[in-house]
């Protein structure tokens, strides 16, 4: 994915029917799935993904001695520190792909964990703002939803790179949200 070019693209609808339960192409060098989807060798081998990245408290056994398998054992929880890994896990997707590889970017359902850490890859890398980068990455994978302590670091991510935000927190009746999900919130609890 170039900075911009691909940035505006629309992910197929092929790739928006296997973003449930398989892998989900996010760049030409970065997928993103559940643990399942990451324990299928074939799946695996036909993305021909390179490098597993594993963010999750449980630890997966290698399906293949072909790649290379890295663990961060966190918590999918708001007052867990992911942002002491953004730059850590974003180069090391960058650097696989310098190399010709792919990384496959899972947690346990493929929602929270990963795609916050995709998140923070695809501003760093490919220069795209926090509401551009959820844009993208939920066009790509519909069902992606980081929580909320997430979603501060994102936003704290973002001002440090870009010196401004696209993305605030609002108070709602359900707690801290970013203002991208008001509308969707306002439908279920009117505020």
């Amino acid at each position: 994915m170039t900075k911009r070019k691909e940035a505006g693209a629309t992910p197929s609808a092929k790739n928006k029917s296997e973003s449930l339960s398989g892998l989900t192409e996010i760049t030409s060098g970065l997928y993103l799935s559940n643990a399942a989807a990451a324990r299928n060798r074939i799946l695996l081998t036909t993305h021909r993904i390179t490098c597993v990245i594993n963010v999750s408290l449980e630890k997966a056994s290698s399906v293949s001695s072909d790649l290379e398998y890295l663990h961060i054992p966190v918590a999918d929880t708001p007052d867990t520190f992911l942002l002491e890994y953004f730059d850590a896990i974003a180069d090391k997707i960058h650097n696989v792909e310098a190399m010709g590889g792919r990384t496959l970017l899972h947690c346990a359902a493929g929602i929270s964990r990963s795609s916050t850490l995709c998140l923070a890859y695809l501003m760093k890398y490919n220069g795209l703002s926090l509401l551009d980068a959820h844009t993208w990455l939920k066009t790509c994978r519909p069902i992606i939803r980081p929580n909320s302590g997430f979603w501060e670091q994102l936003i704290n991510y973002e001002i440090k790179m870009f010196r401004k935000s696209t993305v605030h927190m609002i108070h709602t009746p359900l707690g801290l949200i970013p203002n991208i999900y008001e509308e969707e919130t306002r439908n279920m609890v009117p505020f």
